[in-house]
């Protein structure tokens, strides 16, 4: 199943800079060959259900390696059978309907 999210990741007593722990989490993404946008509260990731939620696991296990003890996360999830479609196509789809 095809599966959309948005995935906040926030390690939990790591000081002030989140930076060093995301861009991990990305090269992580990356890595496992997932479509993704990054913004600046989360991450939009979309594939594979399977794929998906291992990637998200990675990541978890690579941050608390990196040193957090403690990860709070967020994640919403979509997931639709009429047809295809991804993320990116979400915000055009809306700002058309505003412009006609």
């Amino acid at each position: 199943m095809w599966v959309s999210v948005d995935l906040c990741l926030v390690p939990v007593g790591v000081g002030v800079s989140l930076s060093p722990y995301i861009s991990a989490c990305k090269l992580i993404i990356e890595r496992n060959g997932l479509d993704h946008e990054l913004g600046p509260n989360g991450t939009a990731i979309e594939g594979e259900w399977e794929s998906v939620f291992k990637c998200i696991k990675e990541c978890h296990k690579e941050v608390h390696r990196l040193g957090a003890r403690r990860i709070y996360t967020t994640l919403k999830v979509n997931s639709r059978t009429d047809r295809d479609q991804s993320f990116r196509e979400k915000v055009p789809s809306v700002i058309a309907k505003i412009t006609n």
